[in-house]
């Protein structure tokens, strides 16, 4: 098990957005967005229940104390508006260290995915994860954009229940 490398610290500001570790505030959002099939339909294990989505929120609390990175809240700055997640967590999969966002349909399109990834990732390599992957229904090429946007490279691919899946990676550079 990968532990972060430093104590950093855990809100991440951006030019436009704002990323809080989730916290029992965010739960009626996060219950949300997770139910919502337009937003985790394309995600691992598809839309969650709110129960799952609780038990998610605890199990990213747990993540953040024992890794020091995990999956952010993610708020337009001048609006405080919840836009979705974005993040890094273990595959359960055994892949690895993977990115993960999901922000509503309605605020995609300019471009807070590529920049709440951008961050995201740049904070988990400061953290010392030097490998981070990404996955992406082959057929989602808005999502692969982001991680091309964000200077991840293809690494490969497999099926996931019927589904080609895309495999990127960054990974980072050691000194």
């Amino acid at each position: 098990m990968q532990r972060a490398l430093f104590s950093a610290p855990r809100v991440i500001t951006t030019a436009r957005l704002s990323m809080v570790p989730p916290s029992a505030e965010h739960l009626p959002d996060l219950i949300r967005l997770k139910g919502d099939e337009a937003v985790f339909g394309f995600m691992l294990h598809g839309v969650r229940t709110p129960q799952r989505a609780r038990e998610e929120l605890e199990d990213d609390t747990d993540f953040w104390q024992v890794r020091g990175y995990g999956i952010w809240s993610v708020f337009l700055r001048e609006t405080g508006q919840f836009l979705g997640i974005c993040g890094l967590m273990e595959r359960p999969d055994g892949r690895g260290v993977a990115l993960r966002y999901a922000l509503w349909p309605e605020t995609r399109g300019f471009g807070y995915a590529r920049e709440a990834a951008r961050a995201a990732l740049d904070f988990g390599h400061a953290a010392g994860v030097r490998r981070i992957i990404a996955v992406a229904r082959e057929s989602n090429t808005a999502s692969q954009a982001v991680m091309r946007d964000i200077g991840m490279r293809e690494a490969g691919g497999f099926v996931n229940h019927g589904h080609r899946m895309v495999v990127f990676e960054s990974v980072a550079d050691q000194e």
